[in-house]
């Protein structure tokens, strides 16, 4: 029983690994382009080949768009903007920045999650949080202090790294929503409905920045899609197969995949304030995610 348990929680993190792995790279996209494209429009070319790919996997199925209706397309919309909005603010961070950095404070989503959920879902909030949460916030400042973000208030610095604290704040309320919808629609449902929104609310944006690309530049952004699509589906996987203390730190080895393409691709190179503060940002990570709910939080969760 006990090796069949390891055996599962192992695949749980594979699965997880895997899926954060394609998003690291989604993420990076900014930097890859190097100016080729704008932000808005990889995210746009992003949003249409997921959309294609989805609509693809619905024509294998043979079954109708209606059955993914919601009930709730409001409620996707919203979510919709907020995803759309902190993805396209962390790859524009990521474009600007050193990448582990950008990956680094793009983490504090954890951190804007729980307060949210206190105001939200009416989750206790313990000095278990709180400490957790402080721990997090100080590796944040400590990676920016390193880069001279206090002392000499570099704005070609200071701003990206505040569009990432910003894309991560975004990615929590999204991460909130995704949490609340999960519980009346299928993955499914939301996935064709984030990828449909996507469409839709950065055309606008994206055409009034567009820089004009080669069909193979075009190509490339299109294939995001699919990989963000594949990447859900690992994730979600790995989510079904353990809990969240087992797969939730399994999320901090986007701080490894981005440090390594910033590494192998443009020559970045870590300082030991980043390494340090991407080190204790991890361990606050670990131990929200391995903070136990109470009593009368599991009986609240748990299903009737």
């Amino acid at each position: 029983m006990r090796s069949r348990q390891l055996y599962t929680n192992t695949k749980a993190i594979a699965w997880v690994t895997v899926g954060t792995a394609l998003f690291s790279l989604i993420f990076a996209s900014g930097k890859f382009a190097d100016g080729s494209a704008a932000s808005l429009q990889i995210l746009l070319l992003r949003y249409i080949g997921g959309l294609a790919t989805l609509l693809v996997v619905v024509a294998v199925r043979r079954q109708s768009l209606s059955s993914y209706r919601s009930s709730k397309p409001l409620s996707h919309f919203m979510r919709a903007i907020f995803g759309a909005s902190g993805g396209g603010a962390l790859i524009y961070a990521s474009a600007n920045m050193p990448i582990v950095d950008a990956t680094a404070i793009g983490l504090l989503y954890v951190v804007f999650v729980i307060p949210l959920g206190v105001l939200i879902l009416k989750e206790r909030l313990n000095g278990q949080h709180l400490g957790a949460i402080v721990i997090c916030c100080t590796g944040a400042a400590i990676i920016m202090g390193s880069r001279g973000a206090f002392s000499d208030f570099r704005p070609a610095y200071v701003f990206p790294a505040a569009i990432a604290v910003l894309g991560a704040a975004l990615l929590a309320v999204e991460g909130l929503m995704i949490k609340m919808l999960s519980h009346s629609d299928r993955a499914m449902t939301v996935l064709l409905h984030v990828n449909a929104f996507g469409i839709l609310l950065m055309a606008g944006p994206a055409v009034m920045h567009w820089v004009p690309l080669s069909f193979e530049g075009a190509i490339s952004f299109i294939l995001l899609g699919p990989i963000a699509v594949t990447a859900q589906y690992c994730i979600v996987q790995g989510y079904r197969l353990a809990t969240l203390s087992i797969v939730g730190p399994v999320d901090y080895t986007w701080l490894i995949f981005a440090g390594l393409i910033g590494f192998l691709f443009f020559d970045e190179q870590p300082t030991l304030g980043v390494v340090a503060g991407s080190a204790i940002i991890a361990v606050g990570g670990i131990l929200l995610a391995a903070i136990k709910p109470s009593a009368s939080e599991r009986e609240r969760t748990s299903p009737a």
